[in-house]
């Protein structure tokens, strides 16, 4: 466990001071108020229709859960301590973005976008330039692959003395999660997505990522942290049992919003 050791860039204060933080909370507030405006939007043009109140609550709980990461008394915790940035990195990568996802942000934009903007967009997101970035191996190792390297190098330690990298990271998690939740369970449409058995084989994959770096990291076997034993220890405890039943609510994500192709194709391909 030579690897373990307190480093002093914790502290309990927000990376950066409370600036930065405000301004991803106000971020994500105009982003919660835009999807609630295009839900408005939506049920004028299709009243009938209108929108789903669960995929409502879903985006809006997850624009919640990041907020509630980067707030007090979470986000001064994470900074000063190895289990509560652990739990940041949880909810930001893997939570959030489950419920962002979920809440079908491009399928409400083609219901409310004018008619060529919607087309714009489909063509966008069928489009070649778009498939090697929307592949599953590739979804895969920007979200869990990532891990060896923040955990692996010098790399965490950075985040602790340089707030612009810890918002980097920040940002990287958030987009590489939702990234991979939307390829293997987003309702939303995507170019050349898997079929339900590659995707369960993917998760699959995941999770066994995932409990690999939790036990080395357990084990002390990935140096690049250093932080007290007890907090490692802590933090990747919760990295094991935390990143769990995050994936397995994906893929409880993936069988429910799952339809057979038959179906899919008289609805249009939109769910």
């Amino acid at each position: 466990m030579g690897g373990h050791e307190h480093h002093a860039g914790g502290g309990h204060s927000l990376p950066g001071g409370p600036l930065p933080t405000l301004v991803a909370v106000a971020g994500l507030l105009l982003l919660a108020v835009a999807y609630l405006l295009l839900v408005r939007r939506a049920a004028r043009r299709r009243p009938a229709k209108g929108w789903s109140p669960w995929r409502t609550a879903s985006f809006l709980t997850g624009c919640a859960v990041v907020a509630g990461a980067l707030l007090p008394p979470l986000g001064t915790f994470a900074h000063g301590d190895f289990r509560g940035h652990m739990l940041q990195h949880l909810l930001i990568g893997m939570y959030a973005p489950l419920g962002l996802v979920l809440g079908a942000p491009i399928t409400l934009l083609l219901r409310t976008l004018p008619p060529r903007r919607a087309r714009r967009l489909a063509g966008l997101l069928h489009s070649r330039p778009l498939r090697p970035v929307a592949h599953p191996v590739t979804a895969l190792l920007l979200s869990t692959g990532s891990l060896a390297l923040l955990y692996g190098t010098p790399l965490y330690d950075a985040t602790a003395a340089r707030p612009a990298l810890h918002w980097l990271v920040h940002a990287h998690f958030l987009l590489s999660g939702c990234l991979f939740a939307w390829v293997v369970a987003g309702p939303d449409p995507a170019p050349a997505r898997p079929g339900v058995p590659a995707r369960l084989v993917l998760l699959g994959v995941a999770v066994a990522l995932h409990a690999t770096f939790s036990q080395l990291l357990y084990g002390g076997f990935l140096i690049g942290v250093h932080a007290p034993i007890d907090q490692v220890r802590g933090g990747a405890e919760l990295m094991y049992y935390g990143g769990d039943l995050a994936e397995l609510l994906l893929a409880g994500a993936l069988v429910a919003t799952w339809r057979p192709a038959p179906l899919r194709a008289r609805m249009g391909g939109l769910p």
